[in-house]
């Protein structure tokens, strides 16, 4: 049996803690319960700051890997983003997160092993 925790566990996690903080995330797309890929799309007050997927290396350690389009794209080329990696694994989740400094909020959550 693996230790990681499962994909589900995680972005509950992250949804709550955001939350707390005074934040807002929301789940934008629903994925595989156990091993679904994390892809955060981190905002501050609406505005893009990158799309973050959740990365576990050979020796089972989780890391954070900024993908997608650069910051401050617009929202059109982030949904072509999302939808083309959605078609291609609809087992994925895909959170939003709208709080300063979400990519920290993100790696100390889901990039644990």
């Amino acid at each position: 049996m693996s230790g990681r925790l499962p994909s589900k566990t995680l972005v509950s996690a992250l949804v709550r803690r955001v939350g707390q903080a005074g934040g807002f995330a929301t789940i934008l797309s629903r994925g595989e319960d156990m091993g679904g890929i994390i892809l955060v799309q981190a905002t501050d007050r609406g505005r893009f700051l990158g799309l973050f997927e959740r990365m576990i290396d050979f020796d089972g350690k989780a890391s954070l890997l900024r993908c997608g389009p650069e910051a401050d794209s617009d929202s059109e080329a982030v949904t072509h983003y999302v939808d083309r990696r959605l078609r291609s694994d609809p087992d994925m989740w895909v959170v939003e997160l709208d709080i300063a400094d979400a990519e920290r909020f993100a790696a100390e959550t889901i990039a644990i092993s």
